[in-house]
């Protein structure tokens, strides 16, 4: 057999490693971000400063040079404005589901994301028609979800504030990808922007944060200061600056990673791998925060687990076939 050509062993190397880090960083973050949830109770506060630590990540590889600057036109920045609302959401969401309810059960209501963007897909145009096998893949989605929530002896038992706030964070990635995938496609296209996945990236997560000053402004403002100084009086200023500073690097690090390695491989690969690591940070919260695991709770992960994944490989349209003369 002959040996791989060197440059196909150095990619392969790559899309290894960034699965690594997505992974680690993605891991980390859930962890860190509980923790911080349960110090400070001033959860769209959290979601700000986690998108800070990106920005002041993004300012020094700019600043420095190593990374090139973004090159954009005010109308290239008002164009990316809706996917940064839909990010601010998806992650403010995500937050506060972690922040009222258990890391695990966040995860699995999450696993719903693809019924999300199939609705969406469907109802906001151009429509997005998947093939119908991916359509029934839905079922074992929502029915695992919801099997997840029945409690054995107690019937069906659900976190509703989490579960709503999650369903937020679904309902909003969904429509981030529906409007920003052209958007991006076309800035990525244009080598004088200097919009790579990474900037990509960078330049939603600053737009995101902008988004969520003003949910902070109307939610948590006017207790802020004491929700701070109760927290700092509880737990001391170190522990509550080092899980907020660690959350928010691990944040911006793993969706670097993560948009590296989609723009590597598609969005099909990379759906089937998020799956995968949903199952990961499921089990590590289960271990790092004593969450019980029922047996139909592990059973309807799975299943919705299975489901997501179905989804993933299902979803992507047969290429059409060129016509012969």
């Amino acid at each position: 057999m002959a040996p791989k050509p060197a440059a196909e062993s150095a990619s392969t190397t790559k899309l290894v490693l960034l699965v690594v880090a997505w992974y680690v960083g993605n891991t980390f973050y859930n962890i860190y971000n509980k923790q911080a949830s349960k110090q400070l109770h001033a959860h769209w506060f959290l979601a700000a400063a986690q998108l800070v630590v990106g920005i002041v990540i993004s300012a020094f590889l700019w600043g420095t040079g190593i990374r090139k600057m973004p090159n954009l036109s005010s109308s290239d920045i008002a164009s990316c404005i809706p996917i940064g609302l839909f990010a601010c959401l998806a992650h403010g969401g995500s937050v506060l589901a972690a922040a009222v309810g258990a890391v695990s059960f966040q995860q699995i209501v999450k696993a719903c994301e693809p019924a999300f963007a199939a609705a969406v897909g469907v109802i906001i145009p151009p429509a997005d028609i998947k093939p119908f096998l991916a359509y029934l893949m839905l079922l074992p989605i929502v029915g695992g979800v919801g099997l997840a929530c029945v409690k054995e002896g107690k019937g069906v038992e659900i976190n509703y504030e989490a579960f709503m706030y999650a369903s937020m964070a679904n309902a909003a990635a969904a429509l981030k990808g529906k409007f920003g995938s052209s958007i991006t496609k076309s800035l990525k296209a244009d080598p004088s922007k200097n919009m790579d996945a990474a900037n990509v990236y960078a330049v939603m997560n600053i737009i995101s944060f902008l988004c969520t000053v003003p949910l902070v402004v109307i939610n948590e403002l006017p207790t802020l200061q004491d929700e701070w100084d109760a927290a700092v009086e509880k737990h001391g200023l170190q522990p509550i600056m080092y899980n907020l500073l660690m959350s928010g690097f691990c944040y911006y690090i793993y969706n670097e990673f993560a948009f590296a390695f989609t723009a590597s491989v598609g969005a099909v690969t990379s759906s089937v791998l998020n799956t995968a690591k949903r199952v990961i940070i499921i089990v590590v919260s289960s271990v790092v925060f004593a969450e019980p695991m029922e047996r139909n709770t592990i059973l309807g992960s799975a299943i919705a687990i299975g489901g997501t994944f179905a989804y993933s490989l299902t979803s992507k349209k047969a290429a059409p076939k060129a016509k012969t003369a």
